[in-house]
């Protein structure tokens, strides 16, 4: 017990400097990483990116599909506020987003501010509605015209990041107050989806993506490509290098530690977290989920 409790101390500062670095931003392409992508070597990048996204969303379509889910904005004021309260918005790069932690969206909004300080960002996508709505930064906070007006307007993104892994990060920034980590998943299971925390709340309840059709999803471990493919394609990149994202290494960090934290968990908790995550599992494919991959797609054949 005590080479697992010191095993996991180690892990957390391993984790948390990891994180951490993640808000830093290096200008440096040559000394400091930052990702570069040769001409020549841009077509089949860009065509690769572009039919990830395209079976992405697919597999969106096809679960919003199949399941009853809010495909409209309620035509209560109150009501859409509450559906939306988790969609932020960037209206001089005419972006919306979906905000939630531990999805690689901080350094989404670092990137997103570097790029408002330059100035010189021209956008290449045309936009269907021309008109100024306001400096809120939340959907939320307009009326429901407006509400409808930026969610056909502006190119909407949404990050994801695997289930499980959420779960882990929720616990290692010390959301448990003292409690182990099976003790952590039991109190989740124990107060449901309905009153969960926004750390661990399953994404589709908080992004709506049946009811935002997203032009792009992210995936935590892949930010660096896919965010570099969004701006290119957005044309909001020009001359700015691109800093880098250590979330691939984060991703790999926890491949290791989930398997430690998944052995704590009885059977009975792992088949309610895949009921807990279903519908993110059937919106997203989660590639080397080892949740999905040892219990929830067994227990569903």
């Amino acid at each position: 017990m005590h080479f697992f409790s010191r095993l996991f101390i180690a892990s957390l500062v391993f984790i948390s400097l990891l994180w951490c670095s993640l808000l830093l931003w290096r200008h440096s392409p040559q000394s400091q990483g930052v990702l570069t992508v040769e001409k020549e070597d841009l077509p089949v990048m860009f065509d690769t990116l572009l039919h990830i996204q395209q079976l992405r969303k697919k597999t969106l379509r096809s679960f919003c599909g199949q399941t009853a889910k809010i495909t409209e904005l309620p035509h209560n004021k109150q009501e859409a506020s509450q559906v939306v309260s988790s969609i932020m918005l960037n209206n001089k790069l005419q972006l919306l987003y979906c905000r939630i932690p531990a999805t690689g969206v901080d350094g989404w909004e670092q990137l997103l501010e570097m790029l408002e300080e330059k100035g010189n960002v021209t956008l290449q996508l045309p936009i269907p509605i021309r008109q100024k709505f306001g400096m809120q930064k939340m959907l939320s906070q307009y009326n429901l015209r407006s509400m409808e007006a930026l969610l056909k307007s502006y190119t909407k993104v949404i990050f994801i990041r695997e289930p499980f892994h959420r779960l882990i990060s929720a616990y290692m920034h010390g959301l448990a107050n003292g409690l182990t980590f099976k003790e952590f998943v039991q109190y989740i299971l124990y107060r449901g989806s309905s009153n969960a925390s926004t750390e661990w709340k399953p994404l589709v309840s908080l992004c709506r993506p049946c009811l935002i059709h997203y032009d792009y999803i992210i995936m935590f471990g892949f930010l660096s490509s896919e965010v570099h493919h969004l701006m290119q394609r957005a044309g909001l990149l020009g001359n700015n290098q691109l800093p880098e994202f250590i979330d691939s290494k984060i991703r790999w960090t926890y491949g290791w530690l989930e398997e430690q934290m998944f052995s704590e968990l009885s059977l009975a908790q792992k088949k309610q977290l895949c009921h807990f995550f279903r519908f993110d599992f059937a919106a997203f494919h989660f590639p080397n989920s080892l949740l999905w991959d040892s219990t929830c797609i067994t227990r569903s054949t």
